[in-house]
């Protein structure tokens, strides 16, 4: 159960209607929850929302964007994070088996070298927060430096998501399925 209100468009003070109406263009409608209870801090939601599109316009690819991401969801145990990313992951061509297989990347034949390298980098920073030099090389060995900073502000800007979420108990929404098959 969320900690802080879910502020609804309906609930807000018309002042707060911009922010809505930048909310229901950017993203799905109906609005998610994670933006609903940061509307409760109307300023720091629509810098969220600008930071966040700036990571979705980056040049990194976005399917190796979104396996980073659910790789963070599934170290974390985010099911909203999984939830979430699942769609735009299909969006970004991966395949219903391979989402299936993010938790167990390392056995997977499914993803080729340079995804799993980008999903150990992935993993360890979310585990353990400094990474080894060799899990940081295996991945550059295939990515620019200016991928590697977009693959790092993706991956440190998720787990701050995530964080947020288990802080203000943000709940899945019920058009959304538990998304955690093999973990």
């Amino acid at each position: 159960m969320a900690r802080v209100p879910y502020l609804r468009r309906e609930d807000a003070d018309e002042s707060l209607k911009p922010l809505y109406d930048r909310l229901e263009t950017e993203r799905k409608v109906p609005t998610a929850n994670i933006f609903l209870a940061l509307a409760g801090a109307p300023t720091q939601l629509d810098a969220f929302l600008t930071y966040a599109n700036s990571l979705r316009a980056a040049d990194l690819s976005p399917r190796l964007r979104e396996l980073a991401i659910l790789t963070v969801g599934h170290a974390t145990r985010s099911a909203y994070e999984v939830a979430h990313h699942q769609s735009h992951g299909l969006k970004a061509g991966l395949t219903e088996e391979q989402l299936a297989s993010v938790a167990d990347f390392e056995s997977s034949d499914l993803f080729d070298e340079t995804e799993k390298a980008v999903m150990r980098l992935a993993r360890e920073s979310t585990l353990r927060v400094d990474v080894s030099e060799e899990t940081w090389r295996a991945a550059a060995r295939h990515l620019t430096d200016q991928q590697m900073v977009e693959l790092s502000l993706s991956i440190a800007w998720y787990n701050s998501g995530v964080r947020i979420m288990g802080l203000l108990g943000i709940d899945l929404e019920d058009n959304y399925q538990t998304p955690f098959p093999n973990s």
